[in-house]
């Protein structure tokens, strides 16, 4: 990919490094640079105001009121379009409120370009000096430190002339399998220091490595396997990450007739109404199960609850099937297979020519007929509990709409059957996640209806007068539900789980998890134009629903905050 010069401008014309920096995103095929800025930012602002007033191609620079806001929608353009986006924040104190977000695409495997300013290193005398009290507070000796971990690379703008190599080198990095976010931070008397702009036969271009493909002798091996199988199973959290995988699970789990659960799904892997869609727990299946196959998957199982029988073989599948990044993983694993979903399934498939055993497959077929269990049919009735609301949901927003769910909806009573029409929270669980991925999805789908469903907490940890005011500022109407009911719902539960007969259980586990007096979060979105509903009996449910969707399509986004018990 190569820069464009525009008219009016010249190969070899002297700007300033930002002027560079954001000709190269356009370059990487970035189009959108989420900005929550500070005393860092005049070279990035001017480069942008230079651009506007030259015509110059540039990535579509947009203000966002909060970091954690501006990651996650740029999480959200890339889950649903593919394209890596890039976020500058504001020095150190930026990327502090910037990691929860950055966690979260790290352990989703989400390339951002998250670009930080730094304290200007001179003092007086350059361009770009310290000039603001704070220049010397915020500076450290290793700003990068705070989020090194959950990064793939980061680094420095060290000199001017850089800017445009940095810039490919990161794309380069976050966009290489397994993909993932980049940090660079950029002084700001180096960001305003000459440079001069590339032209388009000297703008670099560094390729990405793709995902590795897997030893066809491993392959050949899975398939003796699977063809000896009787009781195979596939677990999954991620195999519908890209369409091509989701099109070749469905594919292969029909032919040969192996159940596929998806634990904890991030991505649609499986249509729910697919014949080998297998639920959403493991346990059932792997108890019995004679072959275990992790799929894109990092937590196949909960060992502390359920695990395959001594007997039974585990493979593991996947661009790092071992999660080399999580420092302990011990799940078993007799063998292990690197690649894409779809490549890995189609070379299986391959190798399972001749060798499939139709009578054993028909009986793996009936199996899990006979196994399957189906969602019961709910009417209203109080109190409003979350099965309702998602049923309702269902019928409200039709199959073509993208869910983005951060905890609370119920997928056995939300069917949902589409190549990428839901999206869950990272494995990180950094909450806040997902409003501001749902504006990412809908500014990468502007014409598709997108939901994001929410309990109150992680609702109030997505910055809500931020994201709302986003969402008007920048035309991306969204439908948001709230799953209201007044607490952590992880936090109770798991403390429950601990201690069934302690003392927290006397209080139903309310104990650090009561989020009462209720806020009337309906009244929030009003702040920034939207349509606030609040509903409190099972019957007024659907059509409040259907109002916030109307309102929605319509172009004004919606809250409808649904008080609930569960």
């Amino acid at each position: 990919m190569k820069v464009e010069l525009q008219p009016g401008t010249r190969a070899g014309e002297v700007q300033s490094a930002a002027d560079v920096l954001l000709r190269q995103l356009t370059a990487c095929g970035i189009d959108y640079f989420f900005a929550n800025g500070g005393t860092d930012f005049p070279p990035i602002a001017e480069a942008f105001a230079r651009a506007e007033a030259t015509g110059e191609n540039v990535p579509r620079p947009m203000v966002i009121p909060h970091e954690n806001l501006a990651v996650a929608m740029a999480h959200g353009v890339y889950m649903v379009s593919g394209r890596a986006q890039a976020v500058m924040v504001h020095v150190n104190v930026g990327t502090a409120n910037a990691v929860n977000a950055v966690l979260d695409a790290s352990r989703d495997e989400t390339p951002v370009l998250l670009f930080a300013g730094r304290s200007p290193y001179s003092e007086a005398g350059r361009h770009g000096a310290r000039t603001r009290y704070i220049h010397w507070a915020q500076e450290m000796f290793d700003q990068a430190g705070m989020l090194r971990e959950a990064v793939k690379w980061d680094y420095e703008l060290h000199l001017p002339e850089q800017a445009g190599e940095i810039v490919a080198r990161a794309h380069q990095v976050a966009m290489s399998a397994p993909r993932g976010p980049v940090y660079v931070t950029l002084p700001r008397d180096t960001l305003a220091g000459a440079a001069a702009l590339p032209g388009a036969a000297s703008a670099p271009v560094l390729a990405a490595v793709p995902a590795p493909h897997p030893d066809p002798v491993a392959v050949a091996q899975l398939a003796g396997w699977l063809a000896e199988a009787r009781r195979p199973v596939i677990v999954t959290a991620s195999a519908g990450r890209s369409e091509a995988g989701f099109r070749a699970l469905a594919r292969f789990a029909e032919r040969h007739a192996v159940p596929v659960v998806s634990f904890h799904q991030r991505f649609l892997n499986i249509a729910t109404d697919h014949p080998s869609f297998a639920g959403f727990e493991p346990g059932p299946w792997i108890q019995d199960a004679d072959l275990v196959i992790a799929l894109d998957c990092d937590v196949p199982w909960i060992p502390s609850i359920q695990n395959p029988p001594e007997g039974a073989r585990i493979a593991h599948l996947g661009i790092d099937p071992a999660y080399t990044r999580y420092p302990m993983r011990g799940f078993r694993a007799d063998l292990c297979l690197p690649g894409e979903t779809a490549t890995l399934l189609d070379g299986l498939e391959r190798a399972l020519e001749g060798r499939q055993d139709e009578i054993r497959a028909a009986e793996r077929r009936a199996a899990i007929g006979q196994r399957r269990t189906v969602a019961t049919q709910l009417s209203a009735s109080d109190p409003i509990t979350p099965e309702w609301i998602s049923a309702c949901l269902t019928e409200a927003v039709g199959p073509e709409a993208i869910i983005v769910n951060e905890y609370p909806l119920r997928l056995d009573h939300c069917p949902r059957t589409r190549a990428g029409t839901y999206f869950g929270l990272s494995p990180a669980g950094g909450l806040g996640w997902g409003l501001g991925a749902a504006l990412g999805a809908k500014l990468a789908a502007p014409d598709t209806l997108v939901v994001a469903t929410l309990g109150d907490g992680a609702y109030i940890f997505a910055n809500p007068t931020a994201s709302h005011w986003a969402a008007a500022a920048h035309g991306l109407p969204v439908l948001t539900v709230v799953f209201n009911n007044a607490l952590y719902g992880a936090v109770r539960n798991s403390t429950l789980a601990m201690y069934r007969e302690g003392y927290a259980a006397k209080e139903r586990g309310r104990m650090l998890a009561d989020l009462g007096p209720s806020p009337d979060f309906e009244r929030v979105v009003e702040a920034s134009g939207g349509l606030g509903l609040r509903v409190e009996t099972a019957e007024a449910l659907p059509g409040a629903l259907a109002e916030a969707v109307a309102a929605v399509r319509a172009g004004r986004q919606a809250l409808v905050n649904v008080v609930c018990e569960y």
